[in-house]
């Protein structure tokens, strides 16, 4: 179980590196924001089928077929945090999406407590406080006060991935990274009324590919790898490494420059991340050594 609990955190964490390309994607692509989301989640979802084809070696036909009424929770839910995430960076301000978005430990540590009864580890949640604090600190003399939209796209986006999550964590025994991968779809065509699918360029739509498969088919599977493995609020709260992570690589790809505040708030919730799987590391190792000595 030691040995999982690790896993998970490395699946989690590498999940996290993945999203947090997103604001990369959404500045390089000019399409409309239905168009966008429209390929994108075609294009995710596919890929998302095709990991979990080569996960399982067969064909999932017959898993869509048999999918249960968790796994469609699921699907709904990591559909409507597909679109209102992204929705939320383009009609609202990065800094309030980010606040809002930093609140995810602790709104699926309440969930997960109600749901289920899972407790969050003492650690997790004192690691959650210090990301959270980082968080204030980047968003320190921020332009607050953007788009009502945005501000509650940013909330839904919250809710809806602490409930998948917290559903995830409960049903591990089902094949959750193919309600994932069925989630793009159905993301998909929720939004292709609104979408103008042959007006994106092809410029665009190589970035769109990109996102979809390098950004968002790619975290989910490994999210869905990892989440099962470690308590759903530590999966939230890792997966909240983005948030500094965001602003770094538009900066290292975009030379769009952050802010003092910005670099002192990153620095503080990488340090409360990284501390935070340090320690869980050391105890796997501290346990490990307690059996060897028992054996002995």
């Amino acid at each position: 179980m030691n040995t999982q609990h690790r896993l998970g955190l490395i699946l989690v964490a590498l999940a996290a590196l993945c999203w947090s390309q997103a604001g990369v994607y959404t500045r390089l692509i000019q399409a409309d924001l239905m168009t966008m989301l429209f390929w994108r989640g075609l294009i995710s979802g596919t890929a998302s089928l095709l990991f979990y084809c080569m996960i399982e070696r067969r064909w999932a036909f017959g898993d869509v077929l048999n999918m249960g009424r968790p796994s469609l929770a699921v699907v709904g839910l990591s559909a409507l945090g597909m679109i209102t995430g992204i929705g939320s960076i383009r009609y609202g301000k990065v800094a309030d999406a980010m606040l809002i978005y930093a609140t995810v430990p602790f709104v699926t540590a309440g969930m997960a407590y109600v749901l289920i009864g899972e407790r969050a580890s003492r650690s997790t949640l004192i690691a959650s406080f210090m990301a959270l604090a980082g968080v204030l600190v980047m968003m320190w003399g921020a332009d607050f006060g953007g788009a009502a939209l945005g501000l509650a796209l940013a909330v839904v986006m919250t809710i809806s991935m602490a409930g998948f999550s917290t559903l995830m964590r409960k049903y591990r025994h089902l094949p959750m990274l193919l309600a994932l991968a069925m989630s793009g779809y159905f993301a998909s065509l929720l939004c292709l009324p609104f979408a103008s699918p042959f007006s994106m360029t092809t410029a665009d739509f190589i970035f769109v590919a990109m996102f979809g498969v390098l950004q968002n088919a790619a975290g989910l599977a490994l999210y869905a790898l990892g989440s099962k493995r470690i308590p759903a609020a530590e999966a939230t709260l890792l997966a909240a490494l983005e948030v500094p992570l965001t602003p770094f690589w538009v900066w290292l790809f975009m030379n769009e420059q952050p802010g003092l505040w910005t670099l002192a708030g990153g620095g503080i919730v990488l340090v409360a991340l990284f501390g935070h799987i340090l320690g869980e590391f050391r105890k796997t190792n501290l346990s490990r050594s307690s059996l060897a000595d028992s054996a002995l």
